[in-house]
């Protein structure tokens, strides 16, 4: 899907240097998968301590289960 885009060149030329990448493509290809990542993370460290936890779960016997 063709999608024009008006980015800052500044800011896509630093992507090109940090990155690594060759192409323009691929340097917004990876900041919008680190992008997307990241923010996947920080939903999951929002969860820490609002879980409960069983102790006596076996997770190892779980594993067994067929």
């Amino acid at each position: 899907m063709a999608t024009h885009l008006a980015l800052d060149p500044d800011l896509l030329e630093r992507a090109l240097q940090v990155s690594g990448e060759r192409t323009k493509k691929a340097a917004v290809t990876k900041a919008l998968q680190e992008f997307i990542a990241r923010r996947e993370q920080r939903r999951l460290l929002e969860l820490l301590g609002k879980l409960e936890w069983d102790p006596a779960f076996d997770y190892k016997a779980e594993r067994l289960r067929t």
